[in-house]
């Protein structure tokens, strides 16, 4: 009776510790949770929120509607976390009477915002985005800081430390995939 309690025991700590292994492994190479700091998501994502984000490595190719996470080298202290509106190559134009947002001659359509795109910071529109980079934006246009502006600017994609999967709200847990938000 004692060897076999001995056993459960040493069976069940075996799996514990190879649980906590494999747990401490994935949230340091594959995924790991940030703090949202600040208002430029609402309504996607509010300050206190937390987001888990899949660390990239060199193969990540930012597209439309990620939201992502940025790490600038020089210009802030703190990452950022904004949504990819454009990639390499395309043209952004912004008509900040009406607020619309035009990719390559086409608006797009952002049932994602939460005000419209009327605040205009130092950049000239239209741009190209440069090769290797992206334009970003926050989901709450007059309250962000973004690639409107040179102090943020067009986001090198080495920057991006990570794409959010899923968001944690106090409400459980936020869309963040703008195929399912249109």
């Amino acid at each position: 009776m004692k060897d076999k309690l001995v056993r459960l025991c040493y069976e069940g700590t075996s799996v514990l510790v190879m649980a906590s292994v494999i747990i401490a492994i994935i949230f340091t190479f594959f995924v790991r949770f940030i703090g949202v700091v600040g208002t430029s998501m609402t309504d996607t994502l509010d300050s206190g929120n937390w987001v888990i984000i899949s660390e990239m490595g060199f193969n990540y190719e930012p597209s439309y509607g990620d939201i992502v996470v940025i790490s600038q080298p020089g210009s802030m202290e703190e990452n950022i976390i904004k949504r990819v509106i454009a990639t390499e190559g395309q043209q952004v134009n912004i008509n900040f009477n009406t607020g619309a947002v035009y990719i390559d001659g086409h608006e797009i359509i952002e049932p994602y915002i939460s005000t419209p795109t009327t605040n205009h910071y130092d950049v000239n529109f239209p741009v190209t985005v440069p090769a290797g980079h992206c334009f970003v934006m926050g989901d709450n246009r007059q309250g962000s800081v973004d690639s409107r502006s040179t102090i943020i600017g067009f986001i090198d994609n080495r920057s991006i430390i990570g794409n959010a999967l899923v968001g944690i709200t106090s409400d459980g847990f936020a869309n963040l995939d703008v195929s399912e938000s249109s």
